[in-house]
């Protein structure tokens, strides 16, 4: 990030030469990441890895840039540096995710940076969501942990909804009750992790990713593309809250029945109907097929 100063009780960061030298930076790391075979992808994974961990000049961060990381995640899946398989999806989460989480936890506390969007009181949490998904999934299928337990802290960091929580005690103060209300709602309301789970999907769908004010600075482009005959406004159509409508470019293959898209530089990489002997998608009725990433035929 750079050199920062204080100026009252914010941060400001010289953004002007640090922007120029976070794009030179960008540019090492992913070229040190990845093999040489994916170095023509990485001006189009460039931008969702920037834009991941806030803004440089607004000095916030928020949803919007959590989404730009998990789209940064899609898109080396989608290309296959990264296979869809469960195992691989495992680590994903509770290796890469949670170290992004603590580092943005990190930048949030040095540089002071401002929740981008806050709903205040009746947001679920100021900055992140995904964390909420995929903690109550860790948890949906046992019983002995019930909901509630989020009332009584301090909580073990055994999931990521528990280290959720915790993080909004450390940087909140007063009854949970009143500065997390949606979370203390869900606490005392919903009888199971299962359905936790579901309706923070749902949740997510409506209040991210159907949101303009949060897709709008999401860019498209390359290996996902928005569709330019799609509608208006930024609701699929047949969704009830609404997504962001995306369509392949010229060279991808298309998911049939989706608006989501592969781009990949192995042209057997493509989405198939479900067959024996394949890796299945959860609650998909499609699977991926890839060839080996040394020989893409």
């Amino acid at each position: 990030m750079g050199q920062a100063f204080r100026a009252g009780q914010k941060f400001t960061v010289l953004h002007a030469s640090n922007s120029s030298s976070c794009l030179q930076e960008s540019d090492i790391i992913l070229s040190t990441m990845l093999p040489a075979e994916y170095h023509p992808m990485i001006p189009h994974l460039k931008p969702y890895f920037l834009a991941s961990f806030g803004s440089f000049t607004r000095m916030d961060y928020g949803t919007g840039h959590e989404t730009s990381f998990a789209l940064f995640l899609l898109c080396l899946t989608l290309v296959r540096f990264f296979e869809p398989v469960p195992e691989q999806e495992r680590e994903l989460v509770l290796r890469v995710f949670i170290r992004y989480l603590r580092l943005c936890w990190r930048l949030q506390d040095v540089y002071r940076l401002e929740p981008a969007g806050s709903h205040g009181v009746w947001g679920l949490d100021d900055s992140h969501f995904l964390g909420y998904i995929f903690g109550s999934g860790q948890l949906r299928d046992q019983s002995d942990v019930p909901v509630s337990a989020v009332l009584h802290p301090p909580l073990p960091p055994t999931n990521l909804y528990f280290m959720s929580i915790m993080r909004i005690h450390e940087v909140k103060r007063g009854p949970f009750h009143e500065h997390s209300s949606q979370l203390h709602s869900i606490a005392t309301s919903v009888p199971n992790w299962k359905k936790v789970n579901s309706g923070l999907f749902k949740m997510y769908e409506a209040e991210v990713l159907a949101k303009r004010v949060v897709v709008q600075h999401i860019p498209l482009g390359g290996i996902l593309a928005w569709d330019p005959d799609g509608p208006t406004d930024v609701r699929a159509p047949g969704s009830g809250t609404g997504v962001p409508r995306l369509s392949p470019p010229s060279h991808a293959t298309t998911m049939p029945g989706s608006s989501w898209t592969t781009s990949s530089p192995y042209p057997g990489a493509v989405l198939t109907p479900r067959s024996s002997g394949s890796t299945s998608l959860a609650g998909s009725a499609y699977s991926y097929q890839s060839p080996s990433r040394n020989n893409p035929t």
